[in-house]
């Protein structure tokens, strides 16, 4: 790719080296030339010679000297022409070639010429080290010649959520992050319920921190949860949002839930613990436990798409209050959820409190846990607390 340029710049010396060495007539003034002036007096000797002023012998004499006066003249005129004629234009075209070479050296963009070429044919590497872990990781000038290879496939062929979205994760790992939100949003307007992309976007929504974007960075993650609800990331998201948003419920609430699902070994496991620790929770693997695994029929979301999900546990005889509850989007297909003594609507009445439970699974339209009309609800038998942990299987079906 580096051949047009130099083939341009050749071309644009050579021709200045024509347009300095092109034969140019001569500027003199003179009104005869050195030839006209041998002939006039050659002629004015044979016109002596003829009138008798001058003998045959000085006339040859006097032609002789004349001839060699000539070719004398010629000579000296032909080497000051040869010395004169080509120094100058040769000074000029090689100062013409330094100034050229000088000013590109300094402001040209070869160098970035060279970078746009080798981003391009390293772009399928550079895609398996970021994102397969294939090799070493990327440097911060291959992450960089990344985004310009992306950057230079979107301009060739046009929009791919893929190239969106990736440019977007290392617009955000640089801290660009209105350039991070923008190419998520062209991304997603492509592939609007790709998972891992409404997370990353949702995680540059959060970082702006206002109001507005806090809401939008929800609205992502609820449209993850409502299909995966057990995704950790999406729980851990959304319990950041809570907390920047103020509130503490609902970010104690999902990281609870988040803590159900992940092992001990998990690096985050110590870290939800630890949040909860610092907002006065005790230890949420501890105590009673329901573990409700639940199947909600897809018609059911597809035709409630902003509905919610109530699973909470009652006492089966004494007070309505819900002895533990979670809300969230409402999902489709299979999952496990679980109700633990830690996550009681009020304080010392909690799952530790009765020994014999329902649980209910509850479509809420309205996003409040007392039933509506319209919504739609599953309630199990009666559940005696004869092990710390109880398993259940609820269907919410039309």
């Amino acid at each position: 790719m580096m051949w047009p340029l130099f083939i341009a710049a050749l071309s644009m010396l050579l021709l200045t080296a024509l347009c300095l060495f092109w034969p140019r007539r001569s500027a003199q003034l003179a009104l005869q030339t050195p030839a006209q002036l041998f002939e006039e007096r050659l002629q004015l000797l044979a016109l002596a010679r003829d009138a008798g002023e001058l003998a045959e012998q000085d006339f040859d004499s006097a032609a002789q000297e004349l001839k060699s006066q000539f070719v004398l003249q010629q000579q000296n005129q032909l080497q000051q022409d040869n010395r004169a004629g080509w120094p100058v234009p040769a000074i000029l075209l090689l100062l013409v070639a330094v100034i050229v070479g000088g000013v590109y050296a300094l402001n040209g963009h070869y160098r970035q010429l060279h970078d746009w070429q080798q981003a391009q044919q390293n772009l399928q590497q550079y895609g398996e080290r970021a994102l397969l872990n294939q090799g070493e990781p990327l440097s911060e000038q291959e992450v960089e010649l990344f985004a310009l290879a992306l950057r230079t496939r979107l301009a060739n062929e046009g929009d791919d959520a893929v190239a969106w979205m990736l440019l977007g994760r290392i617009r955000l790992s640089q801290g660009a992050v209105e350039q991070a939100i923008d190419a998520f949003e062209r991304a997603l307007r492509l592939t609007p319920e790709r998972a891992p992309l409404l997370l990353s976007y949702a995680q540059a929504l959060i970082l702006l921190g206002d109001d507005d974007s806090l809401a939008r960075a929800g609205r992502a993650v609820a449209r993850v949860l409502s299909r995966e609800a057990q995704n950790s990331d999406a729980l851990s998201l959304m319990a950041l949002i809570a907390y920047e948003k103020g509130d503490m419920a609902e970010a104690t609430a999902a990281w609870q839930m988040l803590l159900q699902q992940l092992p001990q070994d998990d690096p985050r496991y110590d870290a939800v613990q630890q949040r909860l620790a610092e907002l006065g929770v005790a230890d949420a693997t501890a105590g009673r436990q329901i573990r409700v695994n639940l199947y909600v029929a897809p018609e059911l979301k597809q035709a409630n798409p902003d509905a919610s999900l109530f699973l909470f546990a009652r006492a089966a005889d004494g007070a309505a209050l819900p002895l533990a509850v979670q809300r969230i989007p409402l999902p489709e297909g299979e999952l496990q959820l679980v109700l633990t003594e830690q996550m009681a609507m009020q304080s010392g009445w909690s799952l530790a409190n009765s020994d014999q439970v329902q649980v209910v699974a509850r479509m809420s339209l309205s996003g409040t846990v007392e039933q509506r009309p319209g919504d739609i609800q599953t309630v199990s038998d009666v559940l005696n607390f004869d092990e710390t942990t109880l398993t259940i299987t609820l269907k919410l079906e039309p």
